[in-house]
């Protein structure tokens, strides 16, 4: 219970949203792994797994079982039945793991939802024989080009304001390298994985669905809370107001099949050496 006080525990998502989030990051390229040396492993431990994502792409890799863990039930209830997959009901920052379980242990999106994600990769480093490896996205970095000529802008301000209220360092990606060497990881290696977002037509359910999101309001009222420590409440109603206008634009373009937006998102690769005095 104390450490639940000191580190509270990651910020809870449902599985369209991980879906949506992740789907597509290593569907044209998996160089960015190489360093991982997939290979040569024996066993691998996915830290925050979510609904399987990263570790249907190890498994892929990797002769190697792979151990999915999350914090939440229901995300692993995909996992279980694949192959060569154990799903692990576990928290990243009490891993439920003897020491030297693994030859590697890896996350992805997971640290950028931690309050102290040096604490989380001390445990990892805690269990793992050899290898600890992250993959994180810096949302300050991300770019986005839009049919839509307000989104680009309305965004950029609703990502600028977020990014300084919420309470995790969403930005961690391009900070990797020094947050493994502070926690002790040697011969830090890192590469940059492009996230590759296309809306055009024909438009799926789940983009009219986010279009549907945006033209109301939603996808800012849900945020709200990290906004308003940073916004005023008159700049936080005008946020909403034109993100409001630009969503439904965003519709009458879908209407048209008109609508086209690409997003940008990059991720740092980076794996460190477990030290023999960690």
């Amino acid at each position: 219970k104390l450490l639940c006080l000191l580190f509270p525990t990651v910020r809870q998502f449902t599985a369209n949203y991980l879906e949506h989030a992740r789907a597509g990051l290593w569907e044209d390229s998996r160089a960015a792994l190489k360093p991982l040396n997939l290979n040569s492993r024996a066993h691998i431990l996915d830290v925050g797994a979510g609904s399987g994502e990263l570790s249907t792409v190890l498994r892929a890799e990797s002769n190697a079982p792979v151990t999915c863990m999350d914090a939440d039930k229901s995300l692993l209830k995909t996992t279980a039945s694949t192959s060569m997959l154990t799903p692990v009901l576990g928290d990243a920052y009490q891993l439920p793991f003897k020491q030297n379980s693994f030859e590697l242990v890896i996350c992805q999106a997971l640290l950028v939802n931690l309050q102290n994600p040096a604490h989380a990769l001390r445990q990892f480093a805690d269990i793992s024989i050899d290898h600890v490896a992250a993959i994180e996205p810096d949302n300050r970095a991300v770019n986005v080009a839009s049919t839509v000529e307000s989104e680009v802008s309305v965004e950029h301000r609703a990502r600028t304001a977020y990014i300084a209220g919420v309470e995790t360092d969403i930005t961690l990606g391009s900070q990797l390298t020094d947050l493994f060497s502070a926690t002790g990881l040697q011969s830090v290696n890192t590469r940059t994985q492009y996230h590759y977002k296309v809306i055009e037509p024909p438009y799926s359910e789940t983009e009219f669905n986010a279009a549907a999101r945006k033209a109301s309001g939603r996808a800012i009222s849900e945020k709200k809370r990290e906004l308003q420590r940073v916004l005023s409440v008159n700049a936080y109603d005008q946020l909403r107001n034109d993100w409001r206008a630009m969503g439904r634009e965003v519709v009458n373009q879908m209407q048209s099949d008109s609508y086209r937006r690409t997003e940008v998102v990059p991720y740092t690769v980076a794996v460190g050496t477990v030290s023999e005095d960690m």
